[in-house]
C-alpha cells in the first residue's frame, strides 16, 4: 500500500509538469518605421557609421572623463533610487521563487516522545511502571497537482514580471548615468558662464570708471554715465546668479551620488571636460526592441499572455491532494506494548459548473493582455521618437555652434572698433553700449551651445540604451544574481 501511494504521488508530479493552456507568444509588430529619419538634420550622422552602437559600449568606455567616471561609480554605489530599483528585483525574483514553489509538494514531518514513571499506589497492577511512547508523522499538506497548467501559468507570469522588473532597474541605472553626466556638464557649463560673467563686471565696471571721468571733466553728457552703469549691474546680477546657479547643482549632483560632492571632481570649464566616445545609431530602429524600458513592457506582456493561461485552466476542475503516514509506538516498563502506522490519502475535486467570477477574470485578463499590447506599442514610438529627436540634436548642434563662433569673433571685433570710435570723440557710447550687450550675449551662447553639444551625445547615448550593463551586485543588495529558471 505504502509503495503504492508514494508511486501514485511521482505519477501526478509527472503528469502534472507537462501541461498549460497559455496562448502561444508572438510578439507584436514594430509600430514605427524600419529606418531612422533621414533629412537636412541628420546629414551629419551619416559621419558616424564606423562607430560602435551604444549597446556594444560600456558607460566607462564613453564616458571617459576620469572625474566624471568618480562621480557615476559614487553614483551606482550610493544612489537611493537605483537602490530601490535593486530591492524591486530581488523581492520579484523572491515572488517568483514563492509561484514556483507551488508546483510541488510540501512535505512535512514530525517526530514526538514521552516517558511517564507510575508509582507502585496508582499502578492498576500494584507494581512501579515506566511507560514511553514514541510517533512519527509524515504529511503533504493540500497539494494542488498542475494538470491544466494554472500554477505554471502563474509561476511564468511571476518570471516575467521579474524579468520585468529587472528591465526597470537597467533603465533606472540608464537614467542615473545620463543624469549625472548631465548634471556635472551643466556645472561645467555654469561655472564657464560665471567666470564670463566676473570678467565681464569687471570690463564694465573699468567702462564704467573711464566715462566717469570723462563726465567729471565735462566731455560726455549724463546719459554715457548712466548707460554704462546699467552694465555694471546687469553684471553684478549675472554674477550672483550664477553663482546661485552653481549652489544648485552642486545640490542635485549631491543628490544623485547619495553623498557629499568633492569640490575638486568638479570642472571648472567645458573645455576642460574629455568629450564622450562617438556612437551611431545603427541602420535599424529593431535596436529599440533592446533598449530595456522596451524590454521591460515586453515582459510585462508576456506575464499578461500568461495570466490569460490561468485564467483558462480555471474552468477546469481542481484537484487536491492530502497525504500523510504515521506511525507509532508505545514501551511498558522496558517491554514492548504495541505500535501502529498507516497512510491516510484524501483527494479533493472542485468542479467549477458555473461561477461568475472565473468567467469575469478571463475576460480581465484578455482585457489586460490588449493593455499591455497597447502599453507595448506606445513604448516602442516613445523609443523611436527620443532617438530620432537625438539624432536631429546631434545632427545640427554642430553646424549651430560653428556658427555662434564665428558670430562671436564678429561682435567682439564690432566692440573693439566701437570702443575705438568713442574714444576718439566719433561715434556715441551707445554704439559701445550695444556692441557690449552683443558680445556678451554671443558668448553666453557659445557656452550653452557647447554644453548643448555634449548633452546631445549623452542623450543619444542612453535614449539607445546605453549604460545599461553592471559590473557587479552592490554588496549591500539582498541576494546576488540567480538563474530565473
Amino acid at each position: 500500500m505504502n509503495r503504492y501511494v508514494l508511486l501514485s504521488l511521482a505519477g501526478v508530479v509527472i503528469v502534472a509538469a507537462g501541461c498549460t493552456m497559455t496562448p502561444a507568444y508572438t510578439r507584436p509588430s514594430a509600430p514605427v518605421p524600419a529606418a531612422w529619419p533621414t533629412g537636412a538634420a541628420d546629414a551629419e550622422n551619416q559621419a558616424a557609421t564606423n562607430a560602435p552602437e551604444a549597446r556594444d559600449v560600456l558607460w566607462k568606455a564613453f564616458f571617459s572623463d576620469p572625474k566624471l567616471q568618480r562621480l557615476i561609480a559614487t553614483a551606482l554605489q550610493n544612489n537611493r533610487d537605483l537602490r530601490l530599483a535593486v530591492l524591486n528585483v530581488a523581492r520579484a525574483r523572491a515572488l517568483y521563487g514563492i509561484q514556483r514553489a507551488e508546483l510541488f509538494p510540501a512535505v512535512d514531518a514530525s517526530a514526538g516522545g514521552s516517558r511517564q514513571r507510575v508509582p507502585a499506589d496508582l499502578s492498576t497492577t500494584g507494581n512501579r511502571q515506566i511507560t514511553s511512547q514514541y510517533d512519527v508523522n509524515l504529511g503533504v499538506a493540500s497539494w494542488e497537482p498542475d494538470f491544466f497548467g494554472r500554477i505554471r501559468s502563474l509561476k511564468d507570469e511571476a518570471l516575467e514580471n521579474y524579468l520585468a522588473t529587472e528591465q526597470a532597474r537597467r533603465s533606472a541605472q540608464i537614467l542615473l548615468i545620463s543624469s549625472v553626466a548631465n548634471a556635472y556638464l551643466t556645472s561645467a557649463a555654469d561655472r564657464e558662464s560665471l567666470a564670463l560673467a566676473e570678467t565681464t563686471l569687471v570690463t564694465q565696471q573699468g567702462a564704467y570708471d573711464l566715462v566717469k571721468r570723462r563726465f567729471d571733466l565735462g566731455l560726455v553728457p549724463e546719459l554715457d554715465l548712466y548707460r554704462a552703469q546699467t552694465q555694471v549691474d546687469a553684471a553684478r546680477g549675472d554674477v550672483a546668479r550664477f553663482q546661485q546657479q552653481m549652489a544648485l547643482d552642486s545640490n542635485a549632483i549631491q543628490l544623485l551620488l547619495g553623498s557629499p560632492v568633492p569640490d575638486a571632481l568638479l570642472s571648472t570649464e567645458l573645455g576642460s571636460v574629455t568629450p564622450p566616445q562617438e556612437i551611431n545609431a545603427g541602420l535599424s530602429s529593431e535596436v529599440l526592441l533592446l533598449r530595456p524600458d522596451v524590454l521591460q513592457a515586453e515582459g510585462l506582456l508576456k506575464a499578461a499572455n500568461a495570466d490569460i493561461g490561468a485564467a483558462r485552466a480555471a474552468f477546469f476542475p481542481r484537484i487536491s491532494l492530502t497525504a500523510a503516514f504515521g506511525t507509532a509506538s508505545s514501551e511498558l516498563t522496558g517491554l514492548f506494548k504495541g505500535g501502529s502506522s498507516a497512510w491516510n490519502f484524501a483527494p479533493q475535486i472542485v468542479l467549477p459548473v458555473f461561477d461568475a467570477r472565473v468567467w469575469a477574470a478571463h475576460d480581465a485578463a484578455k482585457v489586460q493582455r490588449e493593455i499591455a499590447v497597447t502599453q507595448y506599442e506606445k513604448a516602442i514610438q516613445n523609443a523611436f521618437k527620443e532617438v530620432a529627436d537625438a539624432l536631429a540634436v546631434r545632427g545640427t548642434v554642430g553646424r549651430q555652434l560653428s556658427a555662434q563662433q564665428s558670430l562671436v569673433h564678429a561682435v567682439a571685433e564690432t566692440y573693439r572698433l566701437s570702443n575705438v570710435r568713442y574714444t576718439r570723440g566719433i561715434d556715441s557710447y551707445l554704439s559701445v553700449l550695444d556692441a557690449q550687450r552683443s558680445l556678451y550675449a554671443a558668448q553666453q551662447g557659445l557656452v550653452s551651445l557647447r554644453l548643448a553639444k555634449l548633452s546631445s551625445d549623452v542623450r543619444l547615448y542612453a535614449v539607445l540604451g546605453g549604460g545599461w550593463q553592471v559590473d557587479e551586485t552592490p554588496a549591500d543588495v539582498p541576494g546576488g544574481r540567480v538563474d530565473p529558471h
